[in-house]
């Protein structure tokens, strides 16, 4: 592919590049992470879970993914 299908993004602090039309879902498998236990945020808004399927990348997005730690 060549850099006109392609986007440059920042998850939690490190830049990736990936291809036009790309889906929080599939940045979250990419990572091979699952949603259960994870908080997150793109370009500092709090993203609903239930919609990662429905949002797509933009360029020059930033993505922070937090997992949650159980513990006492």
């Amino acid at each position: 592919m060549n850099k006109k299908n392609k986007i440059k993004i920042v998850v939690n602090g490190k830049h990736l590049t990936v291809n036009l039309k790309y889906s929080l879902k599939n940045l979250i498998e990419k990572l091979k992470t699952s949603s259960d236990k994870i908080a997150i945020e793109l370009n500092e808004e709090i993203v609903d879970k239930k919609k990662i399927n429905k949002i797509f990348l933009k360029n020059k997005d930033k993505i922070e993914i937090v997992h949650f730690i159980g513990g006492g």
